[in-house]
């Protein structure tokens, strides 16, 4: 994400190192290239590039590859071409001028990049610049060749704010809506393509900010240049600590002194707090409920729902205990989470589970009904969550289960995009965002129409504010957990893409996250992926018999988006929100870097730190025996249980 701000910001800068007037930048005088091959004199270019350096005066150009570089030279050209049809009312400029405005784009890279050739480099040609899409020139044109209807369900999308996650979301999904719909016919190029009309006409005239505007370039032509405001942040953050750091240092000493002089009271209150810890969970849920429509159900209630829970009504097993299925007196059917071994720990895992849920709601989230916590002579603690019954069980249940008949290809497109816009939201939506740190098959589940629900927050973690990532002890499934999560507890947002990029594997590929090659050693799913990947056989990853196969460019791209999001390296990873871009829209994948860090090496190290207790704590996924790695036998020990959680 870093090097894709820093690219992007690199083209204004470059504009302040030049030492020209503006209104060189809004003409061309015939100084280089001025005459044309047939001998005339081009026009003056028309586009005004000047508004480009005004938008992130001090950028730094990163070290990017060809591909990833010529991709925002052309985002940058359609901005300035949204600029001057707002202006206008012409998508292009005239062809005569088309060599001069190359030679303006040219002059104001080539003085920031002495040598660069990024025509010849990209292979953009001279009349692209003046060609659009299906000979639509104007506004007039464009209006007449997309109905009023379509129109207006663009503006209504995207005349808002763009900067969150959600409006922006919309808005370019109605934009790639007009381009599949009434834009098929051929483009010149790719400058201002039918691709890029749709776009190019929403940020000048559907959005009232303007093409200029933050949210705007940053969701319609994926520029961030909120970079060159973050200098007067840090300034404020550093004047912020150095004054609490004062404070600090004004009241240690008579902390300390309080500290010593209460130490008894404290440990007296301590055990108070402790022989309350059922009254006080109690409370805090109760706030929870008084504020949402959270239930708060008896004991006898539960009882009842799950027939003085049933063996006939196990729907689900894990570590934390039974999942029932429950029917409530007006007859809907619900899930219901039992926790075992309930102590002090555990009523605070139930707490927070319960915490998370509550506070997050979103189409693709297990909805929380309610909770119930009791206390009785003959079941002793019992803590429950009540959640809506998803018929038709996770993910894991018809990849790996006992459900004969195969997922389809247009259901396990669903699944994929209905997940990452689930993720998207709890990292990019909920306040404070959160992260799963448990994403796998068994805990995506599926309601009867197969919309995706992610599920289990048992392991969720909220990220303060201004963190960047959070350090802590390792917990997950092995085969979907990060790299630097598992060795070094690094946890951050770009965890749960990893573990996105697993299961997005498992459904185009029908494999399990840790599989075994022919010699029997135990190897990554993402691994095996990239070893076609890299030969250019993305295709062959895919599952042979996948019923309704879908067009080939578009299992490549889900199989190319599913190596990025699972590439070793953090920063190779997009975002969840990029993800969901990429899944949704035609927003070009990437070049996928090489992955120099083994993941086969480190298992090793990864299983001896999880059995030693020394760096956290790994789960063994449900379904699953324990991987043993041994130098002499190296051996995976096969699925013999199915975890329907």
């Amino acid at each position: 994400m870093l090097r894709f701000v820093y690219f992007l910001l690199f083209l204004l800068s470059i504009s302040q190192l030049l030492a020209i007037p503006s209104a060189s930048f809004s003409g061309h005088p015939t100084s280089r290239r001025s005459i044309l091959q047939n001998g005339t004199v081009p026009s003056i270019c028309p586009l005004n590039f000047e508004f480009l350096r005004r938008l992130a005066p001090n950028s730094k150009r990163p070290n990017l590859d060809t591909n990833s570089e010529c991709q925002y030279i052309l985002q940058g050209l359609r901005l300035v071409l949204s600029d001057h049809l707002r202006l206008t009312g012409s998508f292009l400029p005239p062809l005569d001028a088309a060599e001069s405005c190359w030679d303006v784009y040219q002059s104001l890279v080539g003085e920031y990049v002495p040598g660069i050739n990024f025509r010849r480099r990209c292979g953009f040609e001279t009349p692209w610049i003046a060609g659009g899409c299906m000979n639509i020139t104007t506004r007039s044109e464009f209006e007449a060749a997309v109905p009023r209807s379509a129109l207006d369900g663009v503006e209504s999308a995207c005349n808002q704010s763009l900067l969150n996650s959600s409006p922006c979301a919309s808005c370019t999904t109605k934009l790639a809506g007009i381009r599949s719909s009434y834009l098929q016919g051929p483009s010149i190029g790719n400058v201002s393509d039918c691709t890029a009309y749709p776009f190019i006409y929403a940020a000048a005239f559907a959005n009232h900010f303007g093409p200029t505007d933050v949210g705007t370039t940053k969701c319609l032509f994926y520029l961030d240049f909120t970079s060159s405001r973050s200098n007067s942040k840090r300034k404020k953050i550093v004047i912020s600590v150095a004054v609490v750091v004062s404070v600090v240092i004004l009241i240690l000493g008579f902390t300390v002194f309080w500290f010593l002089r209460s130490r008894k009271e404290r440990l007296l209150k301590q055990k108070l707090k402790s022989m309350r810890t059922d009254t006080n969970m109690s409370s805090t849920l109760d706030s929870f409920g008084a504020s949402t429509t959270l239930i708060r159900f008896t004991f006898d209630e539960i009882k009842a729902a799950t027939r003085n829970f049933s063996r006939d009504h196990i729907i689900g097993r894990g570590g934390y205990g039974n999942v029932y299925k429950g029917v409530l007196p007006d007859d809907s059917e619900v899930a219901l989470k039992r926790f075992k071994n309930c102590s002090a720990a555990g009523d605070a895992s139930f707490t927070h589970e319960v915490e998370v849920i509550a506070s997050v709601r979103h189409v693709n989230l297990v909805a929380l009904r309610g909770y119930c916590t009791a206390t009785t002579s003959l079941e002793g603690h019992q803590r429950i969550i009540v959640c809506d019954l998803m018929k038709n069980g996770s993910v894991h249940d018809h990849l790996f289960g006992l459900v004969d008949k195969k997922l389809s290809w247009p259901i396990r497109q669903r699944i994929a995009l209905g997940t990452a816009r689930g993720l998207a939201y709890l990292h990019y939506g909920a306040q404070p965002s959160i992260i799963h740190r448990d994403i796998k098959a068994s805990n995506i589940l599926l309601d009867d129409k197969f919309e995706p629900k992610v599920a289990d927050f048992g392991l969720a973690k909220f990220t303060p504010e201004g963190m960047t990532h959070l350090s802590t002890r390792v917990a997950g499934t092995m085969g979907y957990v990060a790299p630097e999560y598992a060795l070094y507890g690094q946890l951050t947002e770009r965890n749960d893409v990893y573990s996105f990029g697993v299961v997005l594997l498992e459904l185009l590929t029908g494999k399990k996250a840790l599989i075994a090659v022919n010699d029997g050693q135990p190897t990554l799913l993402t691994d095996w992926a990239w070893s076609f990947v890299r030969k250019g056989r993305a295709l062959d990853v895919v599952e042979e018999d996948m019923p309704d196969l879908g067009p080939p460019e578009l299992l490549e791209k889900y199989v190319l988006v599913a190596v990025l999001c699972s590439h070793p390296q953090l920063h190779a990873r997009p975002t969840m929100d990029q993800v969901v871009k990429m899944l949704d829209t035609d927003v070009p994948i990437p070049s996928i870097p090489e992955r120099p860090i083994s993941l086969i090496a480190n298992l090793e190290d990864i299983e001896r730190s999880v059995s030693s207790g020394g760096s956290g704590n790994l789960s063994t996924p449900a379904g699953y025996q324990t991987y043993t790695f041994d130098h002499d036998h190296p051996e995976v020990e096969k699925e013999d249980e199915i975890d329907p959680k």
